[in-house]
């Protein structure tokens, strides 16, 4: 078992809601960013400060605006933490993890990813497939972005 992950009587596995998908816009409000992430608008001020990565621009007023990779990765940071039960502070060392990897020429490609993924996956019913080909997509990008290909 992974560390600092929540044993199958715990989160992980927990069937999570399918995510509507991220309309192409620049700037996106935390009410939209809350929406389309699938958390309330307080759970993603608290994400800000747990994970250094997850910052949005903040303008006039203290007034946060979403671009797309802080959508993708609020959604990964969702998965992590409900979907595979993942704690904060395990989450944060493996977005670090992947960003690490991607940062000193081992990058994680998709491929990889996906065989991550299809392990983890083994023992999902079918129903399941459509949302994990939509987070290996989500999460290819993300690593992308990470790795300063956007």
């Amino acid at each position: 078992m992974v560390a600092n992950q929540i044993t199958a009587k715990g989160k992980a596995g927990k069937e999570l809601a399918a995510l509507p998908e991220i309309p192409e816009k620049r700037y996106f409000s935390i009410s939209e960013a809350s929406l389309l992430c699938g958390v309330k608008a307080h759970v993603l001020r608290y994400w800000e400060q747990e994970f250094p990565l997850l910052s949005p621009l903040k303008r006039k007023g203290n007034r946060r605006y979403y671009q797309r990779h802080d959508l993708l990765l609020a959604r990964q940071i969702r998965e992590l933490l409900y979907g595979e039960g993942y704690t904060i502070h395990g989450a944060r060392e493996r977005l670090q993890g992947l960003r690490n990897e991607s940062s000193h020429g081992h990058p994680v490609s998709a491929a990889q990813l996906e065989f991550e993924m299809e392990d983890n996956a083994s023992g999902l019913h079918s129903s399941t497939g459509n949302r994990l080909t939509y987070l290996r997509t989500e999460l290819s990008e993300l690593i992308k972005i990470c790795a300063g290909k956007h």
